[in-house]
């Protein structure tokens, strides 16, 4: 298997876990995509994605619409997504997406989390270069189409991996080959069955245990901040985790 499937594989164990959070955070992302891109998902490829993502995730069809509409609402907060950088201890990076209506409290605790674990937020863009933008396609097999035949169609649109999983497809590209990419599988009858934006560290440093369990305590509050949506890092991931 691929970098970027394994890579969202372990994360996918490790964080997805609370339903409620997940819907909280989907339904952000809605709202956001519906605000700049239109609440008609035929027009708007972002927020088709989103709604496939939320009924993969069984988001009820009510709350996806109202997180649409939010968008359009007199009284709606407008939301910012924003990407902030540092380094945690033992000099691992990690990068933080965050959707919020109020920049100051949200990068007002982005550092205290930093600082109080021995760690320290930085300047934006100042560790882009050790990770890779991908969007991970997961779609359902067709009949007459192997891995093969697939992979050489989307040759085109920047895709560099085509892998199996159980029951589906695995597609992962570039992050802005995604709209491209979208409007093919669509276009050429393929169900998409959800997509993951992710960032993939270029390689992983080692932690000893010890080292880990104190990492994983400033990845939890993160995690537990209503303003962060997603928290990528290169600490190499806990085999014992992704075996489960």
């Amino acid at each position: 298997m691929g970098r970027a499937f394994e890579y969202r594989k372990a994360r996918k164990l490790k964080r997805w876990g609370n339903m409620a959070r997940v819907f909280t955070k989907l339904g952000k992302e809605i709202t956001i995509a519906a605000k700049a891109g239109g609440p008609d998902p035929d027009t708007n490829p972002r927020l088709r994605a989103l709604m496939q993502n939320a009924k993969a995730e069984n988001m009820p069809k009510d709350t996806v619409e109202r997180a649409i509409k939010k968008a359009t609402d007199k009284d709606y907060s407008d939301y910012k997504e924003i990407v902030y950088e540092g380094y945690g201890p033992y000099g691992i990076a990690i990068m933080v997406e965050t959707a919020t209506d109020n920049n100051t409290r949200t990068v007002a605790n982005v550092r205290s989390y930093f600082n109080k674990h021995g760690g320290n937020l930085g300047t934006s863009g100042s560790l882009s270069f050790l990770f890779e933008h991908k969007c991970v396609f997961h779609v359902a097999p067709k009949e007459g189409i192997s891995l093969e035949d697939l992979e050489l169609e989307l040759i085109d649109y920047g895709v560099e991996e085509v892998e199996l999983d159980e029951d589906e497809m695995i597609i992962s590209a570039p992050f802005e080959e995604n709209a491209g990419i979208q409007n093919y599988l669509e276009s050429n009858g393929f169900e998409v069955k959800s997509t993951d934006f992710v960032r993939v560290p270029n390689d992983v440093k080692e932690v000893t245990p010890e080292q880990r369990a104190q990492i994983e305590k400033l990845l939890e509050k993160f995690e537990e901040d209503e303003d962060v949506q997603n928290v990528f890092h290169n600490m190499k991931e806990d085999d014992t985790e992704t075996e489960e």
